[in-house]
């Protein structure tokens, strides 16, 4: 296991050999630095914290200054933990970069899904209008909200709400290319996110 984190640039398209086109979303995929080593004597379980994008001092809180002082390094905006990794294979202070990740490999990639903001049942759950002649009444509505008996609405009724900004994870994407001097992966497909929003790279757990 193995992981890395970065930012979505946008997307682009490769082509094979064979002459396939390949869409690829590309990521620069650090430099990562390790900010802390967790195992079972101190915290219960082993993990590495890894921290990407430098974030002034000024904007960051004392804690966060003194932990990274610890790994020799500035605060960091996008901090994260990975488990199941060999910690012997990782000190504090070490840097990742891309390097990490070789082509033809299986990844899985989380990202922050775009906002989308307050919106109505057919838009957030996909469901059917209703005819949109006149007379109808009943247009772009939620439709029945169940039994009369139960003198309330079940949970899980599919209603207007808040769309979009969850946290999102594709598995088994594909690495297409690997840039380690501009610290840039190629994967294939698409990727949770608007443009410059981070995301976490680590190995695929299904392959």
């Amino acid at each position: 296991m193995k992981g890395i984190l970065g930012k979505k640039l946008g997307m682009t398209q490769v082509f094979t050999p064979e002459g396939n086109v390949v869409p690829v979303t590309v990521i620069q995929a650090g430099p990562c630095v390790v900010l802390q080593k967790k195992d079972v004597d101190n915290d219960g379980y082993e993990s590495i914290q890894i921290g990407f994008a430098d974030k002034k001092e000024k904007n960051a809180t004392k804690p966060e200054i003194g932990h990274a002082k610890k790994a020799n390094t500035a605060p960091k905006r996008y901090v994260k933990e990975f488990r199941g990794v060999a910690l012997g294979e990782y000190e504090v202070g070490q840097e990742l970069n891309a390097a990490l990740f070789s082509e033809g490999e299986f990844v899985d990639v989380s990202g922050t899904s775009k906002g989308k903001g307050f919106q109505g049942v057919i838009k957030r759950h996909n469901q059917h209008t209703g005819p949109m002649s006149h007379g109808s009444r009943y247009h772009r509505g939620p439709g029945s909200m169940g039994s009369i008996a139960a003198n309330r609405v079940m949970k899980g009724k599919k209603l207007p709400g808040h769309m979009g900004s969850e946290t999102v994870t594709l598995q088994n994407l594909q690495v297409i290319k690997v840039d380690a001097e501009r610290n840039v992966i190629l994967v294939k497909g698409s990727i949770p996110g608007p443009r410059n929003s981070y995301v976490s790279v680590k190995s695929a757990v299904k392959k």
